[in-house]
């Protein structure tokens, strides 16, 4: 049983609720640990145009919220856990690492959403005009990437590894089976046992058309070769999506052989058996 789900967004960025209800939703769950990780404010000149609020005001009162919540949970209920998704952006280095030590985070997440200032997440990012080997060529850059945001050690977790495939997964599984391409997953992998951050294994896909979690079989396996460690997250923006699919994918973590799960509290590594 998953005990710890640290991906979970708010209504400050472009999740639906807030702080108290999406912990109140956790409280009916088995979990013991609950982390809440809002996405980071972006710099200047940076736009997601799915946030529906301004990072700059509505961060900080997240972080007030939670740590509210750290002191009033009732002590039957989950731990509150307060962390972010860093929107990693290499040329703004000194803006993730300000970002970093302004507030008092259990732990981060580092998000890879950006491949060359294209938002990956994006349908816009992926139009027709855009071509096969363009996406291929785009594909190779965002595990290039991933591998120096796991070896900046800026971050305890790399967030949903194959984020990518989320507008354009039937090309990616065509680019998984290109010469050189699970090399270049190993490479960043390989980063994220260097550096000791764990990789996070999230549910989000399971509610995706193609149902699958990320990261999907070819990273988990490369994974598990490896002996990386993993973090669950529910990656939820609502009350209804509360550790959705926990069961199934903690099946599926087991499938590959792991049988743990970390956590940060402060910073400091904490493995959980699930």
């Amino acid at each position: 049983m998953i005990l710890a789900d640290l991906h979970n967004h708010t209504l400050a960025a472009h999740g639906r609720d807030t702080v108290a209800a999406m912990y109140e939703a956790a409280m009916g769950s088995h979990l013991e640990w609950y982390g809440l990780s809002e996405h980071s404010p972006l710099p200047p000149g940076y736009a997601c145009p799915l946030y529906t609020g301004d990072l700059t005001v509505t961060f900080p009162a997240y972080v007030d919220a939670v740590l509210a919540l750290k002191e009033s949970a009732p002590s039957d209920g989950p731990r509150v856990l307060l962390g972010m998704e860093l929107d990693w952006l290499p040329v703004n280095l000194p803006w993730m690492r300000e970002i970093l030590g302004r507030y008092p985070f259990d732990y981060v997440i580092g998000g890879l959403h950006y491949v060359n200032d294209a938002a990956v997440g994006s349908p816009r990012s992926w139009g027709e005009g855009l071509a096969l080997p363009q996406r291929f060529a785009r594909y190779d850059a965002y595990y290039e990437e991933m591998a120096r945001l796991a070896a900046s050690g800026l971050v305890d977790v790399v967030a949903h590894p194959d984020f990518i495939k989320v507008c354009c997964y039937d090309d990616f599984q065509a680019w998984l089976k290109q010469p050189g391409s699970l090399d270049r997953i190993a490479g960043a992998l390989t980063a994220m046992r260097d550096s000791d951050t764990a990789m996070e294994v999230s549910s989000a896909g399971l509610r995706k058309p193609f149902h699958e979690p990320y990261p999907g079989p070819a990273i988990m396996e490369i994974a598990a070769d490896l002996g990386l460690t993993i973090s669950f997250g529910s990656d939820a923006h609502a009350v209804s999506e509360t550790v959705s699919h926990f069961e199934e994918l903690a099946r599926y973590a087991r499938s590959y052989g792991f049988k743990s799960n970390r956590i940060s509290v402060g910073r400091e590594k904490i493995l959980l058996e699930f």
